[in-house]
């Protein structure tokens, strides 16, 4: 089979790896791709938000599966357009993809499904928002509603910094028509956990786990960013957590998607707060979650084609997918000033001396090949995934991956992983 990935991050370099695995996959388009897809992959140069011209590439290289990695083309309906040309394609509907593209309405949808989440207002005029704000006495949460590159969430511990939130995002408009709409939720304490699912009809499949990090430093302070490392799985995902996250969470929340006439086929994330009172959403996503993607694909034994088949034709029920028991553990690398204005355009060194490392990969996001030098184009420019025996190992080996690559500026947490590694020291 002929296979394309639209998108060019680190997640879809991550899925075009997996899918270079596959004995059936004849050959792999990615639109746009990176220098990273380059040696895997053929790369077409194509605008992804041009679904006409996306089509016009299927019927050229005579491709007979696509997969959509980021949520911008999921939220433009790139999937209905797939199927009305009859075509195969892995993705959620526009209508149902609104479970990540507008948190107004997954709130909704969630009140009205009794799914766990923080307490929220929904404000479309900016005097409203900041009367609200200015009468909150404790921490609290602003969020764009909109799709803002995992950027448009501002954690808030008093009034000023609520203020200053709403300002950015609906006086300055930092993130455009993302901010028409705003969210000021309640502040939830505990761990964060990213569960992904396979989601078909009434069908629900759960995939491995992950745990994300967020926050642009260590100790999780400063800004929120896209995602700063991940590691996978993710200790404080006991069965028994699971079992209350699929009950409790994700069968309501399908149900009413079902009744609500949005029907959901594709990768589900949820992205979860463990609080004292159990699990509770702070977001969902309509697609694999980046850099958990590079964590979770790394440890995928199972033939990724067979999955992505069986999400595009509507069959999930006979899958039976396969782990690797190696923890893995992804260090993103970005540009100087990431997640504001950063530098582009640095040479990037040492990445052919990870190659020849096992159970090493480095997923490339934010880079482009300019002759012979690969130079980065991106604020996260690179995911370093290594996987090993236990937790504590895959962090080290990350790590060493990590200081065998250079570019100028490039700057990374060094605490990726500690929770876990923290956790099972407890057990012990």
């Amino acid at each position: 089979m002929n296979v394309m990935v639209i998108g060019g991050g680190g997640r879809e370099h991550a899925i075009a790896w997996c899918l270079t695995k596959s004995p059936r996959v004849r050959e792999i388009f990615c639109v746009p791709g990176n220098a990273g897809t380059l040696g895997i992959a053929t790369n077409l140069d194509a605008d992804v938000s041009d679904h006409s011209a996306l089509i016009d590439l299927v019927e050229k290289h005579n491709i007979d599966l696509t997969v959509v990695g980021p949520e911008v083309p999921l939220c433009a309906g790139i999937v209905d357009d797939f199927h009305k040309a009859g075509l195969r394609i892995v993705g959620p509907s526009a209508a149902a993809a609104r479970i990540e593209g507008d948190k107004a309405y997954a709130k909704k949808i969630m009140k009205a499904a009794h799914v766990p989440t923080a307490e929220a207002r929904v404000f479309e005029r900016i005097e409203d928002a900041k009367l609200y704000v200015e009468a909150r006495e404790h921490g609290f949460v602003v969020k764009a509603s909109g799709l803002a590159a995992g950027k448009g969430v501002f954690v808030c511990q008093d009034c000023e910094q609520g203020l200053l939130a709403v300002e950015q995002i609906m006086g300055d408009r930092a993130f455009g028509k993302a901010g028409d709409k705003i969210i000021v939720e309640e502040l939830l304490k505990g761990q964060e956990l990213s569960v992904f699912a396979l989601v078909e009809g009434r069908n629900i499949y759960m995939l491995a786990t992950a745990q994300d990090h967020k926050a642009i430093g260590d100790g999780d302070v400063g800004p929120n960013t896209g995602g700063m490392g991940a590691y996978s799985p993710a200790p404080i995902a006991t069965p028994s957590i699971m079992t209350i996250v699929e009950r409790d969470i994700l069968v309501p929340l399908i149900d009413a998607m079902n009744n609500d006439g949005s029907p959901y086929r594709g990768i589900l994330y949820a992205g979860l707060m463990l609080t004292p009172g159990g699990p509770k959403v702070l977001e969902f996503n309509c697609r694999f979650g980046d850099p958990e993607a590079q964590a979770v694909l790394m440890r995928l034994e199972s033939d990724v084609l067979d999955i992505f088949e069986a999400l595009a034709d509507g069959d999930i029920s006979t899958l039976d997918i396969r782990w690797n028991e190696k923890p893995a553990v992804c260090v993103v690398m970005t540009a100087k000033g990431y997640p504001g204005d950063y530098e582009k355009g640095q040479t990037i060194e040492g990445l052919e001396s990870v190659d020849a490392i096992e159970d090493v990969q480095v997923f490339q996001a934010g880079t482009r090949q300019i002759e012979q030098f690969i130079v980065s184009s991106g604020g996260r420019v690179l995911g370093v995934t290594a996987m090993g025996h236990d937790i504590g190992e895959a962090k080290r080996r990350a790590y060493e991956a990590v200081e065998k690559v250079h570019f100028n500026g490039a700057y990374y947490r060094r605490d990726i992983a500690d929770k876990a590694i923290q956790a099972a020291s407890s057990k012990n």
